[in-house]
């Protein structure tokens, strides 16, 4: 004679794939912990677990309509389905951790250079004393063209001179910044 649970589980997944709420309902009730006990055991932590769990829910309701079940119990294919759902969540942390660290490496520098940092002070403090000296007209060409990116006919544009005076002029500023970087090993 059957086991009333198993005709019992194999009723509930027939009412399930056809849609009853109710059903997968219990099917869940019945299989959430111990879906949740392996996940636990194959994951280590709480959150995932949970989360790998109710992907393992997921999955079973999207592939209910298709699910011959063949033993007794729905658990053997929840397992299933549980063991390939950790196993791509490891794979995932595993990928965001080596994603992440060599994220890590490439945005810090492996020391910090005191020195440089000194020098580096010192040349934008003399870059930042040479601009002073330059003219209104050419602060206004080097802060539109240099620092704001305009291109030199809209630069010209916004201060109403031509396309010439601004080349020139910029021209002219850079040549005075290049001695002043240049003299920096002196």
């Amino acid at each position: 004679m059957a086991d009333p649970l198993a005709r019992r589980d194999a009723d509930l997944v027939a009412a399930a794939a056809g849609g009853d709420q109710q059903a997968f309902r219990e099917l869940y009730r019945a299989y959430a912990r111990p879906v949740y006990w392996l996940a636990h055991g194959l994951l280590g932590n709480t959150a995932d677990a949970e989360d790998v769990m109710q992907e393992t829910f997921l999955v079973a309701w999207r592939r209910l309509p298709t699910l011959d079940l063949v033993s007794e119990s729905l658990l053997p294919w929840l397992v299933t389905i549980c063991r390939f759902q950790s196993a791509n969540r490891m794979r995932r942390q595993r990928r965001d951790r080596l994603h992440t660290a060599g994220a890590v490496e490439e945005t810090l520098p492996a020391t910090v250079d005191v020195e440089d940092q000194v020098i580096g002070g010192d040349l934008a403090e003399r870059v930042m004393a040479e601009l002073g000296t330059l003219s209104p007209l050419d602060q206004q060409i080097f802060r539109l063209c240099a620092t704001e990116g305009y291109a030199y006919a809209a630069a010209a544009a916004e201060l109403g001179i031509s396309h010439a005076v601004v080349r020139n002029r910029l021209s002219r500023v850079r040549t005075k910044l290049r001695a002043v970087v240049g003299s920096e090993g002196s």
